[in-house]
């Protein structure tokens, strides 16, 4: 995320920095219908998700190339290519994936760069009161998990939104259906249930990858780490709505604290 940004520097030094906080993705580079191997120097746009490039360019391809993929997560890829393709990622290069790139090395990919993130997706200091939302009722459980995730730091929150809409959208292929000529359209087999189990450890994480005891996670936990992915999955949407009474009091706060900043968000805007 270490790019320059075009558009702040009308504003003071307290405001770009809360507007620098803002930054990572940028929002055209992602078009497949740029031009291949053209290099340029990427200008971010600091109204935009915070979303890894390796993220969204897995998830898009999975969502192009994957969805009737049977046992897409769970079939296992070619370790060499996963490599490359990670090397070239933390390379920095412009890595365009397409139908050429098999979805099983692209899915390992993404599952790779969840579990060895320095921090997991979900901090590690948030692990407890997620695991606690399991043992909730409905609706106490969802709107704790929603204070939750107001929690997460912006990269972390808005990467995790992106990652559970695609899952949401994996799960919606898993059952075997009939296109409209009758034609059967096989299912990818990969349920709610199903990629709560493979992501879940990935994305709640209790210890660094490589600390002891790392991988020793309880049943108990194990069980409470799946149910806690399941309902962020089939709620992805509501989850991450603020409503507008939240969003006039903390439009009132920003008013009082960085005005220049909210100015100039409401004028993007």
């Amino acid at each position: 995320g270490a790019m320059s940004v075009d558009s702040i520097t009308d504003l003071s030094d307290n405001a770009s920095k809360l507007l620098e906080a803002l930054q990572l993705s940028h929002p055209h580079e992602l078009d497949p219908r740029r031009s291949l191997g053209k290099k340029k120097m990427l200008s971010l746009n600091p109204i935009t998700w915070q979303v890894p490039r390796i993220v969204d360019r897995c998830c898009k391809h999975i969502e192009t190339h994957g969805l009737q993929t049977v046992g897409i997560f769970r079939v296992g890829s070619s370790k060499k290519r996963v490599q490359q393709l990670r090397e070239e990622f933390d390379q920095g290069l412009d890595v365009f994936l397409d139908e050429h790139q098999s979805v099983h090395d692209v899915a390992a990919l993404l599952k790779e760069f969840l579990r060895d993130m320095p921090d997991s997706l979900i901090p590690r200091e948030l692990y407890t009161a997620f695991l606690s939302t399991a043992s909730m009722e409905c609706p106490s459980q969802l709107a704790t998990l929603q204070l939750l995730l107001l929690l997460l730091p912006p990269c972390h929150s808005d990467t995790l939104q992106r990652l559970l809409c695609f899952l949401a959208e994996v799960a919606q292929h898993a059952e075997t259906t009939r296109g409209p000529d009758g034609q059967e359209i096989p299912g990818n087999k990969m349920t709610v249930s199903n990629l709560a189990t493979i992501f879940g450890p990935n994305i709640l994480q209790k210890e660094k990858p490589g600390e002891k005891d790392a991988g020793a996670v309880s049943l108990e936990d194990s069980a409470a780490i799946i149910l806690v992915l399941q309902r962020l999955i089939e709620h992805h949407q509501t989850l991450f709505m603020v409503s507008p009474a939240m969003q006039r009091d903390v439009l009132r706060r920003l008013f009082q604290t960085d005005p220049d900043a909210i100015d100039y968000l409401l004028r993007r805007k």
